[in-house]
């Protein structure tokens, strides 16, 4: 495992990328998607049903660790997911694409969502689009539920052929230990590990695909 690691530190980064001191890979230079409704249609309404399994999913996964009353989907895409949540909790939302929050759940701007105490805040395929993460340490909640591409990194070509690489687009790539330290430089401790998401979106290959990890605030 140590030889692993020690590969792993010093591969190489594609140009235009660095790996930061928590382990994180980002993205330097880039040009910002235009994140607008037609993006959110096109991309989250050609999932079909599909997108209703997985909203399914993941509340059962939230509520399988912890009982909640209010929640936070940041980066809410077309809203399947606080369209299941909210026939059980107070549900809000917040996301740039101006796609409208589904019925019954309350739309937050960036600032509301820091300010507003909520039991869990969840980010699903979102995180990795922020330009700056680390608002996440100013979060006023209980819990914080994050699925990303999990980026194992095994070289350079495999990187760069990745289809979770998407330039301009996911600007940080996470591995388990490298969110794990940054949720905890953020505040928050580790509850748990999960690939939960594979069940739906298996990638075909003996490596696991999105990464879920629930965090408890430590502060």
């Amino acid at each position: 495992m140590e030889l692993l690691n020690l590969k792993i530190n010093n591969i190489l980064m594609l140009e235009n990328y660095r790996r930061l001191h928590n382990g994180i890979i980002q993205q330097m230079v880039y040009n910002i998607v235009n994140y607008n409704e037609s993006y959110a249609k096109d991309r989250y309404d050609s999932y079909g049903e599909l997108s209703n399994y997985m909203s399914f999913l993941r509340y059962g996964y939230i509520k399988g660790l912890v009982n909640f009353n209010s929640i936070l989907d940041i980066g809410y895409g077309n809203g399947d997911f606080l369209d299941v949540c909210k026939r059980t909790t107070r549900c809000y939302g917040h996301d740039i694409s101006g796609y409208p929050i589904p019925e019954g759940c309350v739309f937050l701007d960036f600032n509301e969502c820091l300010e507003i105490p909520i039991d869990v805040v969840t980010f699903f395929d979102s995180l990795e689009h922020f330009e700056d993460i680390e608002f996440v340490k100013k979060l006023n909640t209980k819990f914080v539920v994050i699925s990303v591409p999990e980026c194992h990194y095994f070289s350079d070509e495999w990187f760069k052929e990745w289809k979770h690489r998407r330039p301009d687009e996911h600007l940080y790539h996470f591995n388990k230990e490298s969110l794990k330290d940054f949720m905890l430089e953020m505040g928050f401790e580790l509850v748990q590990f999960s690939n939960v998401e594979d069940i739906i979106r298996d990638n075909g290959h003996a490596y696991s695909n999105i990464l879920t990890g629930f965090f408890k605030n430590n502060k």
